[in-house]
């Protein structure tokens, strides 16, 4: 289904029927990745799952948002749902959207439950070889952006940034790019104590890309959440042991 939220077309599903459920998805997935997780929820509640903006069938943003700016389009989106409560699933960077969501004042809807699932959020501490690695970037970056070189060279700043970013950002638009850069330095940390829902965390023990020990730490400073690992499941634990997901998901939702 397709609908217009803050003057962008949106890839959507609804299905089912009860108390609303959103799944959020993580950086560069789009809804067919969580249809698994959607059928085993649909007996009792109604659940959405939706391309978010830059993503999927949904359009890109028109400026560079940070999570905030994802924050604010959720909103939108559950209001133009008629939505009064709903519990919110979210997987990696959809987890990052519903960490600073649930930390939000006077929300027009009440928030149930939460699942996050391999989440984001946690900005690791950098090792001595990363930080050279970015000290080494900024200084190629000042030179390469210069204007001697740049009249030379003009694609040499953007070649810099390709080779120097993971592959999600080598593979992003400009403006996602730089939806990711502010992503990805927002560290969450401080507003996980001020969650106040009852919250499911689980994860893959073979993580790599938001290791175990960030869910760890969510158990510690989340007050009402509980982490359930996933043997021989990485970051995308729900595709890795569909069967033990699909039963721990229903034994929190009461299914």
């Amino acid at each position: 289904m397709k609908i217009q939220i803050d003057n962008l077309n949106i890839n959507y599903t609804r299905s089912g029927a009860g108390d609303m459920i959103l799944i959020l998805p993580g950086w560069g997935a789009n809804i067919t990745l969580y249809e698994g997780i959607v059928q085993s929820l649909t007996d009792r509640y109604e659940v959405i799952s939706l391309d978010l903006p830059g993503f999927g069938q949904s359009e890109e943003p028109r400026t560079a948002w940070d999570v905030e700016g994802y924050v604010d389009f959720v909103i939108h989106f559950l209001k133009e749902m008629n939505c009064n409560k709903v519990s919110l699933i979210g997987h990696s960077n959809g987890g990052r959207i519903i960490i600073r969501m649930a930390n939000r004042k006077n929300l027009p809807f009440l928030l149930e439950k939460l699942v996050l699932v391999d989440s984001a959020g946690i900005v690791p501490i950098k090792t001595t070889k990363q930080k050279i690695k970015i000290r080494t970037f900024k200084f190629m970056k000042k030179i390469v952006a210069s204007k001697p070189v740049h009249a030379i060279f003009p694609e040499a700043l953007d070649q810099l940034k390709n080779k120097s970013g993971s592959e999600d950002y080598r593979s992003a638009s400009p403006m996602m790019k730089q939806c990711m850069v502010k992503a990805v330095n927002d560290d969450l940390t401080p507003l996980l104590p001020n969650i106040g829902c009852e919250t499911l965390l689980i994860w893959g023990m073979d993580d790599t890309a938001t290791p175990l020990k960030d869910g760890k730490k969510m158990e510690e400073l989340i007050p009402k959440a509980g982490l359930v690992t996933l043997e021989k499941a990485g970051h995308y634990s729900f595709l890795d042991q569909p069967y033990i997901f699909k039963k721990v998901m229903q034994s929190f939702f009461g299914i």
